[in-house]
């Protein structure tokens, strides 16, 4: 495949490819692992509260999903602009500042009871706190995992299951906790947010002290030539699933079956979004497993199990079962799970060091498109019953299957046949 480039690390101060003299520590990683957990920690930690907002504030059902879309506007530029700013002044300078704006956000989301406006802004901070942390992290974590790893052999850098499994905890386990304070503990509006403050604050110092990988240059790495086909064919259809499945698995199906949970609606969406992140960390030696740098294994394999978690989804949807919101959730955690370990296996192919987190973060801003999915689902509800929208759901994954595979193995015939 053109412009796959090898899995060693980066030299500290250097670009060059060769790989270094002596392992770094294993646990090196662990700094910027504890960041973006808290980052995402502090994204996800609102989704349990969704029901309640709408009961507090008298939202509408568009409106209070619109409050947990509008993440991705500020998601897309930290993204965009996080990863690019980290190649050129380091991974530290942008990750650490990222994690103060975590903090801000949930401080916006505290005011968050008195009125939507500071929901949409604490989110919007959250977004572009997520979004600059996301890009930054995945390039620190993957430079720190090169050969670091006992037994590792060339191809087998553990990045992106480490990315994976850190967003997946912070993911998971802040809905967890957030929903039961928010379910048995005084203040629902308030005491759900202060965890975050804490393991922020705890991140912190951590990331501050971890090895620097990318130090800063006094002029921007030169652009790259141009992405690949199999980048635009593959990388990109791919990537709206990785968010979209786990949106809405955690924040759409629970609202269906809200009129059978009585009084339990918080914990059982803040379950269900455990489940779906914890699916996505289980999955992952699988996913490994089914990698091959040219093959479409896992790219397909990915994309089938979206596909069978949202027609349980369609039948959770018919049976108006919270049972059945549960498995769906499990089979869509696990299509995350395998589709972020696909995309970001293929971008750490493809990008050269120079330009990996530039890369990465314009692959994680196509993914986070997919957080919109619970709101275009709400939104269209008016038009269509919650069945035959995530039927339509179904078959567009299953012809985004089709799409890829066709592609990635055409590919690899063609440079074959060169």
């Amino acid at each position: 495949m053109e412009g796959v480039t090898n899995d060693v690390s980066v030299p500290a101060g250097g670009t060059s490819r060769r790989a270094p003299a002596q392992r770094p520590d294993a646990r090196t990683w662990w700094g910027p692992g504890l960041a973006v957990a808290a980052v995402g920690w502090g994204a996800q930690q609102f989704a349990p509260l969704l029901l309640l907002y709408q009961a507090e504030l008298g939202l509408s059902t568009t409106v209070v999903q619109a409050t947990f879309g509008v993440y991705v506007f500020g998601l897309i530029p930290g993204l965009l602009l996080g990863g690019p700013v980290s190649d050129r002044y380091g991974r530290r300078r942008v990750l650490v500042p990222t994690l103060v704006a975590s903090l801000l956000g949930t401080g916006l989301l505290i005011l968050g009871g008195s009125g939507a406006g500071w929901l949409v802004a604490g989110r919007l901070v959250a977004g572009v706190a997520s979004g600059a942390a996301f890009s930054s992290g995945a390039a620190w974590i993957k430079e720190l995992s090169s050969g670091a790893s006992a037994g590792s052999t060339p191809g087998s850098n553990p990045g992106p299951r480490r990315l994976t499994v850190a967003m997946s905890i912070g993911f998971g386990l802040g809905p967890l906790v957030a929903g039961v304070l928010a379910q048995w503990a005084p203040a629902p509006t308030v005491l759900p947010y202060l965890p975050h403050l804490l393991l922020a604050a705890v991140a912190i110092p951590l990331a501050m002290r971890a090895p620097e990988t990318r130090p800063a240059r006094r002029s921007a790495p030169k652009a790259s030539a141009g992405l690949s086909l199999r980048f635009w064919t593959v990388v990109v259809p791919l990537a709206p699933w990785v968010f979209g499945s786990a949106s809405i698995a955690l924040a759409y199906l629970p609202g269906l079956v809200k009129a059978q949970l009585g009084g339990h609606a918080l914990i059982f969406s803040a379950v269900v979004t455990l489940f779906t992140a914890a699916a996505g960390i289980v999955v992952q030696p699988l996913a490994r497993r089914l990698d091959r740098a040219a093959g479409t294994r896992l790219l397909a394999s990915a994309l089938a199990i979206v596909v069978a978690g949202l027609l349980v989804a369609v039948a959770a949807s018919v049976w108006l079962s919270p049972a059945l919101v549960v498995l769906a959730a499990l089979v869509l955690g696990a299509g995350y799970g395998c589709c972020q370990v696909c995309g970001l296996l293929e971008v750490q192919r493809l990008a050269p060091p120079e330009h990996l987190a530039g890369l990465t973060a314009l692959y994680q801003a196509v993914s986070y498109l997919g957080f919109l999915a619970s709101f275009l689902l709400a939104a269209a509800g008016r038009l269509l019953s919650p069945s035959e929208l995530l039927a339509a759901v179904a078959g567009l994954a299953m012809l985004t299957l089709v799409w890829t595979t066709w592609f990635a193995s055409a590919g690899s015939f063609w440079k074959v046949r060169r």
